[in-house]
């Protein structure tokens, strides 16, 4: 069995959805069938014995529908294709509202004011006709949906495109033929629903332009993951030479070049070199990761000071990144019990309304009604049906729900798993990122012999050339004090994963990092251990400062919880939920911040 995804084009409602799923579901060996109409894809699995692909598209082309392979790889467009504009939208609602003061008007209070050229008493034709040619320019800006509603009505797979047609159509066709009968019969024009038409139309491609710009919102959380990665990459050459090239070229056992400040393109293992890496992306840990050789790293995160050679080991499908798109595309792809239920009752909702309506029309007629009577049965039936929210509020809500739950970092596993939430009685939080800003500020200044501020002045100085977030926390604490910086370093070396040293005018020598730091600068420390030991109870990191070989102070740098992260557990906790924090911190930490947050 083989499972391959298509883009089906043209589709505007379940019934669409229903049509195409019918059609190949129906085709020997396809074992399963499902289209979302959301994301405007299908996946079928079928026995690659008895089906081609050419097969699926044929049959899908037969039903009315366009039909494209899926490039999972390629990064997203707008699906703007045949988009009717917000420009053209206004425009029909301003003909329309025109055309409703026009035709109901008289009919409010003691009348509204109408130019007595077309006065419905003194020129009936003339009230008529202009009714007429403002519901043209309607027609012809909503013209898609009876393009595509008499497309499918032809193929034998009615949709909510052909109800609008069906009902726009009698309304104006029927008020068409009353504004040519009003010269022998002024009665006639009573019998006039030119507002019905334009009005639905306008009702519709309003709805329409709304849902677009909700799906569209919705995935550009995928967007935006896709966009982590790289379209190039820096390759090594045997000769040693550096190239360029598309990211897409380079194969597992490459070997590429990661420069400061660049993200890495695939995954793969740092065959030399060292460096912090930003994987925040990932694991929202704020903090990089130090990486040395044999280190495995993973693409679309950012390598931050050291220069990386990289041994790549996944391509394409199989990096991490893009195994959490697909994982986002398959939650927003999957349909929810409660959907499918849905998509049932969709496929057979509009021949079942047309149904209803020619029934209804004709009973009125055979009960002795005049037609303008039935007409307007008809078409109640049919413009009545024509949101089809059954069919497009479950999918949407899925939508959306996973939409903005990725882009709060939040991955729904499928559409059956939000459908079950409400039965949720453990809620697990990680805690950097989460519970926490997830950026490093100083919590401490702890100082020997030396006043705070002067610290601060000398530690944010030799830390200002550094790309290290815990030197940025260093200096914008500094600026948040408003203390001038002491002059910039004329000598500085970043030592990766230990600190930073560097001289300062002439005379003063800095060093700025670990215990192992100071004991590579043979500077003892034992003066700061209980501090130290104190801070990493409080699950605080620390920088060491050093001046002329002795230590001056320690700065206490965290992760600060977030301010609504408390209340949060505490309404969670109301609620009766159980709440538990998972972290890979040490317990000392843990322990610290989930007891500032309440969690359980």
């Amino acid at each position: 069995m083989k499972t391959e995804t298509y883009i089906i084009e043209g589709m505007s409602c379940a019934a669409c959805s229903s049509a195409v799923e019918r059609v190949t579901r129906r085709i020997e060996g396809v074992a399963s069938s499902d289209v979302n109409l959301i994301v405007g894809k299908m996946t079928i699995t079928y026995d690659e014995r008895l089906v081609t692909p050419e097969r699926i598209m044929s049959a899908v082309d037969r039903a009315g529908f366009g039909i494209k392979p899926d490039e999972p790889e390629s990064k997203p467009k707008p699906d703007t294709e045949g988009d009717i504009t917000l420009i053209a939208i206004i425009a029909a609602a301003v003909f329309s509202a025109v055309l409703m003061y026009v035709s109901m008007g008289h009919m409010i209070g003691g009348g509204l004011p109408l130019p007595a050229l077309i006065s419905p008493d003194l020129h009936p034709f003339n009230f008529a006709l202009a009714q007429c040619l403002l519901t043209l320019p309607v027609l012809f800006i909503g013209k898609k949906y009876f393009i595509s509603g008499t497309k499918a009505l032809l193929s034998l797979h009615p949709n909510m495109d052909s109800l609008v047609t069906v009902g726009c159509t009698a309304s104006f066709t029927y008020s068409i033929v009353m504004t040519l009968l009003i010269p022998r019969n002024s009665g006639h024009i009573h019998d006039l629903y030119y507002e019905s038409a334009a009005v639905v139309l306008t009702l519709i491609m309003l709805g329409k332009y709304l849902e677009k710009n909700s799906k569209r919102k919705t995935q550009s959380a995928i967007r935006k993951l896709m966009e982590l990665a790289p379209d190039t990459a820096v390759l090594l050459a045997s000769d040693g030479s550096q190239k360029t090239v598309p990211a897409s070229s380079v194969n597992i056992g490459d070997t590429l070049v990661v420069k400061p400040g660049a993200r890495i393109p695939l995954d793969g293992t740092v065959q030399s070199g060292e460096s912090g890496v930003d994987e925040s992306m990932l694991t929202g840990e704020s903090l990089p990761v130090f990486k040395q050789q044999g280190d495995s790293v993973v693409g679309g995160s950012i390598n931050q000071n050291g220069v990386l050679y990289i041994t790549v080991t996944r391509i394409g499908e199989d990096t991490t990144l893009n195994k959490i798109i697909k994982f986002v595309q398959d939650a927003q792809g999957k349909k929810a019990p409660i959907a499918k239920t849905a998509d049932k009752v969709a496929g057979v909702f509009v021949p079942a309304v047309m149904s209803i309506a020619v029934i209804s029309a004709v009973l009125w007629l055979a009960w002795g009604y005049q037609l303008s009577f039935a007409l307007r049965i008809f078409t109640s039936v049919l413009v009545i049906a024509c949101p089809c929210a059954l069919g497009l509020a479950t999918p949407t809500a899925i939508m959306v729900g996973t939409g903005l739950g990725a882009q709060n970092g939040i991955l729904i596993r499928s559409g059956e798993a939000l459908e079950i939430t409400h039965k949720t009685k453990t809620v697990v939080f990680d805690k950097t990122g989460t519970l926490t800003c997830g950026k490093p500020s100083v919590s401490d200044v702890i100082c020997y012999g030396i006043e705070p501020d002067a610290l601060i002045r000398i530690a944010a100085g030799a830390e200002s050339v550094s790309d290290h977030p815990l030197a940025h926390a260093v200096v914008e604490y500094a600026e948040a004090k408003r203390l001038s910086l002491a002059e910039r370093p004329s000598e500085f070396e970043n030592i990766s994963g230990l600190g930073i040293t560097a001289r300062l005018g002439s005379d003063i020598e800095i060093a700025a990092g670990s215990l192992r730091l100071m004991e590579r600068q043979g500077i003892s420390a034992a003066l700061a251990m209980p501090d130290i030991d104190r801070l990493s109870q409080k699950g605080c990191s620390h920088i060491i400062v050093a001046v002329d070989g002795e230590v001056k102070g320690v700065l206490g740098i965290s992760d600060k919880l977030k301010p609504t992260a408390a209340e949060a557990v505490a309404r969670l906790r109301a609620m009766g939920l159980h709440t538990v924090m998972l972290t890979g911190d040490n317990r000392a930490a843990a322990q610290f911040i989930a007891a500032q947050a309440g969690v359980d």
